[in-house]
């Protein structure tokens, strides 16, 4: 600091460090001003008390002297500088003062105390009145034009005017050429960086050099340096003379920019401080570089964002064929990318083939103007690009496609086209490339790291959309064999146009006596006499002045062909349902409504419809498709939907002329109706009716109520075969038991153990099985019938005869069993006694095993 005393004394020549001194001719040294006064002052070993009156020389004075003067006082030395040396001059000290302890302690290798790699702790030292302004500037900037090339150019014009710079010049670093390229904005704001360029590792020219070694330079005449021989680029057209050039770092490490300051001829060169100042600069400007490159990312992620859901939006709202997805696909990746052409290629896992039908669509191509063009082409996976990327899995992105061994030149030599740059890439789903992208010549430059990050995860949407694509290509081929399989089922499965001429020809209006009896037996009926008494049912209750003769005999006849030919579950058990119900609503006739009794007896005629001699318990263990689509009562969901599908065939829809609410509401119930048949649905609508008729607050008028009493009917109906006479009835246990048996068999051939009561070895326990079943299930059923409609009481009176006659061979049985095991029991009171409540105590159990079974699947009479 003793150049600022000597400012005005001292040798003549230059004064102090650094050339910051002046020449001047030695005066005496005195106070500039009143009210500095300094103490003391030894000059020679004397204590000059009263220099200010006494004119000194140099020669009285030295530099130790006033060292230790100033380290003695360094309250004058703080004074004096304040009031005597300029703000810029104190800046330069300081910035030197900084440069030359950093120095120092480089050389020295040892820790300084300038420990900063920032110029934070110089820029506080800073006094320039463009600090406010450049970062106003840089905010006003970085809010309006939030984008990395925008802000470096203002942060450049900024530093050259802080520098007093006659010019400057910003070249952005391309990381993915590894280029630099001059970047100039218009007055209207407009970048332009497709003009000058130069490699980063190229150090011809001084921007290029300080690129690759990241070191800042400041020279004069930058030509004749032999680092980069070439010097500055518009070295002549700006007559470049000093220039101080930095690389401008991103907070990530990367190389950002160039900056390159200059003087003209005749201005004075860059000194240390320039370079300070200009890093300080740097530390403001990065932090604004930083948040550009956030707005950046945030801008980019939201467009691809945006990109996506549109094509999310395209593609799966009109997902038609896959040619025209894979046009879309085609045309989105256009887009995103901006190539020129585009091709997907779809793999066939079987023959290890790539083949495309729409191959190389150009931008002039679009789903409004698509191909004409589509011959499918085929080649190995493994050759070629797209058959590389197939195979491996991983993108490739080629800048240069007559460079890469890889690229065959053979398409662009007959079709005149030329390749530049490829980016290829594989479609994934579930882990698996199922397709490959190809993307041709960028419209800007190269395909660079961004356009693989958006394609990837453009990819991802396509695999997805591709996958999709192709389920829905089976399932709509999978339609079309459904519905030719429909078509054949439904002219087989039709009445025969013979059956049809021989009723159309009969009176089917005829009266049957004893078909309204609950007694009738149908077994000994021929099927197309139960087809007859099934018409003739229908005409006496519901007439033929809302149904059409013809209709109902195709209708009827076609019911009865698509009654399978099972031992129990057959037409013969749909008719005697349907009887029953007859009987009941012929009995009863203000029991029901006219819809309600409509939807009754052709819930009843269909009840089973297509029923393959199996509960649905079996059908659930066996896994069968049927269970697949109705997890709950599989089976009276398909003998419905077995019910809607004749229906709905040519000439059977005997409901045609309803209205369209009578349509709705007899088909609902017809529904209601047939899965009532579900025995797992009986015992909880047992409850709730049985509760209400308890309570006294059964009400016929309330919807909810009479749909229990349906419900209940169409059990009492299904059940009927164990209120018929005994001789009906045991023949009727027969056909079921050997249905069952045939199941248990399924079972015993699927590895399994079926119950007692399908198992053909234990043939001696179907008494037992009855009396539980009929006292557990049927008795209650018919009872609680009873107490709504009392015309029904045959019913019940029908099935507590024959419990009575199934207990007696129940006993016999036991009997017989014990016989057999033999060996004398005590005959004693106590003994039987005993054996009497063990034997109650078994019914019981079995009732409740029987009821188990129930509720897995219909197993009952």
């Amino acid at each position: 600091m003793m150049s600022c005393l000597l400012e005005e004394g001292g040798q003549e020549g230059v004064v102090g460090g650094g050339g910051v001194g002046v020449k001047r001719a030695p005066v005496p040294l005195r106070r500039r001003r009143p009210g500095i006064v300094a103490p003391g002052l030894a000059v020679n070993g004397r204590n000059n008390m009263n220099s200010h009156d006494l004119p000194l020389t140099a020669e009285d004075m030295t530099g130790e002297a006033v060292g230790q003067y100033l380290r003695a006082h360094p309250e004058f030395l703080e004074s004096w500088l304040m009031e005597q040396v300029e703000l810029e001059t104190l800046e330069r000290w300081m910035i030197r003062r900084t440069q030359r302890d950093k120095q120092k302690s480089l050389e020295n290798d040892t820790n300084g105390k300038i420990i900063r790699k920032t110029s934070l702790s110089r820029w506080k030292f800073c006094v320039h009145a463009d600090k406010r302004k450049m970062l106003q500037e840089l905010t006003s900037s970085l809010y309006v034009r939030p984008n990395k090339p925008h802000v470096l150019w203002e942060l450049t014009r900024c530093i050259s005017s802080a520098v007093n710079a006659d010019g400057c010049n910003l070249y952005l670093a391309d990381l993915d050429t590894n280029t630099l390229r001059r970047y100039v904005e218009s007055k209207d704001g407009e970048g332009d960086s497709t003009g000058w360029s130069c490699g980063v590792m190229g150090g011809e020219w001084l921007c290029g050099w300080v690129a690759s070694s990241r070191q800042a330079v400041r020279v004069t005449y930058p030509i004749t340096d032999p680092r980069f021989p070439k010097g500055c680029p518009f070295a002549e057209e700006q007559d470049v003379h000093h220039a101080l050039v930095m690389a401008v770092m991103q907070s990530d490490g990367e190389l950002a920019a160039v900056l390159e300051l200059y003087r003209r001829r005749g201005s004075e060169s860059f000194h240390t401080e320039d370079e300070e100042i200009v890093n300080s600069y740097l530390v403001w400007g990065g932090i604004a570089l930083h948040y550009a490159e956030l707005y950046h990312s945030m801008v980019k992620q939201r467009t691809l964002n945006e990109f996506i859901l549109s094509v999310v939006k395209s593609i799966f709202q009109d997902m038609v064929s896959m040619d025209t997805l894979i046009m879309k696909v085609m045309n989105f990746a256009q887009r995103l990318v901006n190539a020129d052409r585009a091709s997907l290629f779809l793999v066939d896992s079987k023959n290890k083939q790539l083949y495309a039908r729409i191959f190389d669509m150009g931008s002039e191509c679009s789903e409004d103007n698509p191909q004409q063009s589509f011959k499918e082409i085929r080649f190995a996976i493994g050759t070629g690009i797209a058959g590389i990327v197939a195979q491996n899995g991983e993108v490739l992105n080629i800048p240069d496609a007559y460079a890469d061994p890889r690229f065959n030149r053979t398409v662009d030599q007959l079709t005149g086209y030329v390749t530049k740059s490829i980016l290829c890439m594989p479609i994934f789903i579930r882990g698996n490339v199922i397709g490959v992208m190809q993307m041709v010549n960028k419209a800007s430059g190269v395909f660079n790291k961004e356009d693989e990050e958006s394609f990837q995860m453009f990819a991802i949407y396509c695999g997805l959309a591709l996958h999709h694509a192709k389920l829905y290509d089976k399932i709509r081929r999978s339609e079309q064999k459904y519905k030719v399989a429909l078509e054949v089922l439904s002219y087989h499965n039709s009445c025969s146009d013979d059956e049809l001429d021989v009723l159309q020809a009969e009176n089917v209006t005829k009266h049957i006596p004893g078909v309204d009896d609950y007694y009738f037996c149908a077994m000994n009926l021929e099927d197309m006499t139960k087809v007859r008494h099934a018409i003739y049912m229908f005409v006496d209750l519901f007439g033929l002045s809302r149904f059409e003769k013809d209709c109902l005999i195709r209708f009827t006849l076609t019911v009865k062909k698509n009654y399978r030919r099972v031992p129990y579950h057959n037409w013969t058990h749909g008719f005697s349902v349907a009887n029953a119900m007859y009987a009941i609503i012929k009995h009863n006739p203000k029991s029901f409504r006219p819809l309600e009794c409509l939807a009754l007896f052709i819930g009843s005629l269909c009840h089973d419809l297509d029923h393959r001699g199996k509960n649905n318990k079996f059908m659930l263990e066996t896994e069968s498709p049927l269970a697949a689509i109705y997890t709950t009562s599989t089976l009276e969901h398909h003998h419905f939907n077995q019910t809607v599908t004749i229906l709905q065939q040519e000439g059977h829809n005997i409901f045609g002329k309803l209205t369209s609410t009578e349509y709705k509401q007899v088909l609902g119930n017809i529904k209601h109706c047939i899965l009532a048949t579900d025995l797992a649905l009986f015992f909880p609508n047992k409850e709730k009716l049985s509760q209400l008729v308890h309570d006294g607050q059964f009400d016929w008028d309330n919807a909810d109520h009479r749909l229990l009493i349906e419900a209940i009917a169409m059990t009492a109906c299904d059940l009927c075969a164990s209120a018929k006479p005994w001789e009906m009835q045991a023949e009727t246990v027969k056909v079921i038991f050997e249905e069952f048996y045939e199941q248990g068999d399924a079972e015993k051939a699927a590895g399994k153990n079926p119950i007692p009561m399908m198992d053909r070895t234990k043939v001696n326990e179907q008494a037992e099985s009855q009396v539980g079943f009929l006292s557990g299930i049927c008795i209650p059923c018919y009872e609680l019938l009873h107490k709504l409609i009392p015309n029904t009481k045959p019913l019940l009176e029908g099935c507590k005869s024959n419990l009575q006659t199934w207990k007696k061979i129940a006993d016999e049985k036991r009997k017989e069993s014990k016989n057999s095991d033999g060996e004398g029991e005590e005959e004693t009171d106590t003994g039987i006694e005993e054996v009497n409540e063990e034997e109650e105590e078994e019914g019981v159990e079995a009732l409740q095993d029987i009821k188990d079974e129930c509720v897995d699947g219909k197993t009952g009479t």
